[in-house]
């Protein structure tokens, strides 16, 4: 990995950031499930595309190795992270529901770091002046 430390870091700041949303809205679990299903996923992705972001900016090579490097690292620290506070109360959730619930909708995280990926090495295209 270009860096680890960093990679880390962005990595907490992921789960971070989606934390903080779920405890704001976390009323919206109990009387309106379904509006607190939708925007989690998105709160994942928009973190995690801002910190790819930021990390792909000091990488210069292997782009897609990293990507894939950098997802499955981001899914282990949320999950990692996530998995003993939603298994004790107050919130209690059994593992199997963890698992298809939460942990599934961590698979999203990889999806984006390789995608941004993707697209960082792509060969940079000259610019061309419009005629005239």
């Amino acid at each position: 990995m270009a860096s680890l430390w960093r990679a880390i870091l962005y990595g907490v700041l992921v789960w971070l950031a989606a934390f903080a949303v779920a405890f704001v809205i976390f009323p919206l679990r109990e009387s309106w499930r379904a509006l607190f299903e939708s925007i989690m996923p998105v709160v994942v992705v928009m973190a995690t595309s801002f910190f790819a972001a930021l990390y792909f900016r000091r990488v210069t090579k292997d782009f897609l190795r990293e990507g894939a490097l950098l997802g499955g690292l981001w899914l282990a620290i949320n999950v990692i992270i996530d998995l003993p506070l939603m298994l004790s109360p107050p919130i209690d959730m059994g593992l199997v529901d963890y698992l298809a619930d939460v942990a599934l909708t961590y698979l999203v995280i990889p999806a984006v770091t390789i995608g941004i990926a993707f697209g960082a090495a792509r060969p940079k295209r000259p610019k061309v002046s419009p005629p005239g």
